[in-house]
């Protein structure tokens, strides 16, 4: 008889000591973030402290009230722009994917092959182009030009493509195409379900990377009122000295990652479905 080697004592313990290693790595800058939203500025520029300081209402209110800084405008906007792009970004990238996966065409090949050559073009490179574009179309200063180019994510797609080609077996839709279910009908009442984990995971990086960017919207945006969340940080950042607040900078910071964590806690149930979610059999 075969006896399975059962780990020992001491791997147990160095793999936990490691873990717990890890977790401190991750949760102590944020909570250096958080110590610092509650410390003034003369606290700040004393140098580093692990105690949090009596100025979080005030930081906050300091903030919110600030006439030349619109802070609850900005989290609008970014949120509408990351909601909107993670939600056309995964459906359609979803849909492409379908596409090319359940379909056999003659262009298949190479349709695919243009999509992995975008994927290696970096945004600098194409940046005068598309900002002359959008103002030939009149959507210069707007969020339009924010949210309607998510559409086209290779990255996204590819992952999509990857996740149907270990999870759909096509026989799946053979046998609704038989049943009379149309293709648009098949894609979001069967496939879609599906494709739920990997859709949560490209919906949170998508939300992530979109609300984080910031090298599109102060290549667009110019109106205050449009900004979003990171145009506002750096304008905070930005100030001269004798204006410059660093309570209201680290207070910001920490009221733009809350969108996130929220984001996050909400989809992690369907990240971890997918990790234990097993193959359809054919």
């Amino acid at each position: 008889m075969m006896y399975k080697k059962k780990p020992s004592h001491a791997r147990t313990v160095a793999a936990y000591i490691l873990l717990i290693l890890l977790t401190f790595l991750c949760l102590f800058f944020f909570y250096i973030l958080i110590v610092n939203a509650t410390r003034s500025h003369a606290q700040l520029l004393k140098g580093f402290s692990a105690l949090p300081g009596g100025h979080f209402v005030e930081n906050f209110l300091h903030v919110a009230n600030d006439g030349t800084f619109p802070m609850i405008k900005g989290i609008v906007n970014s949120l509408i722009v990351s909601g909107c792009s993670a939600a056309i970004c995964t459906y359609f990238s979803a849909l492409t994917a379908y596409g090319l996966y359940a379909y056999d065409f003659k262009l298949k090949k190479a349709a695919f092959t243009f999509i992995m050559a975008i994927l290696v073009m970096p945004t600098q490179v194409t940046a005068m182009g598309f900002l002359r574009l959008i103002t030939n179309m009149g959507m210069y200063d707007s969020l339009l030009p924010l949210i309607i180019p998510s559409i086209a994510s290779p990255a996204v797609f590819y992952f999509m493509y990857s996740y149907l080609q270990s999870s759909l077996p096509l026989s799946l839709v053979e046998a609704a195409r038989i049943d009379g279910c149309r293709e648009f009908a098949t894609f979001n009442r069967i496939v879609l379900p599906i494709m739920k984990p990997a859709i949560a995971v490209q919906a949170i990086f998508s939300f992530v990377g979109s609300w984080n960017n910031y090298f599109v919207p102060a290549l667009v945006i110019q109106s205050k009122d449009k900004m979003t969340v990171p145009i506002l940080i750096a304008t905070l950042r930005g100030a001269d000295y004798m204006n410059q607040d660093l309570g209201k900078v680290y207070m910001m910071i920490f009221v733009a990652i809350i969108p996130i964590v929220l984001i996050y806690l909400f989809l992690s149930k369907y990240i971890i479905a997918g990790v234990t979610l097993g193959g359809v059999k054919e």
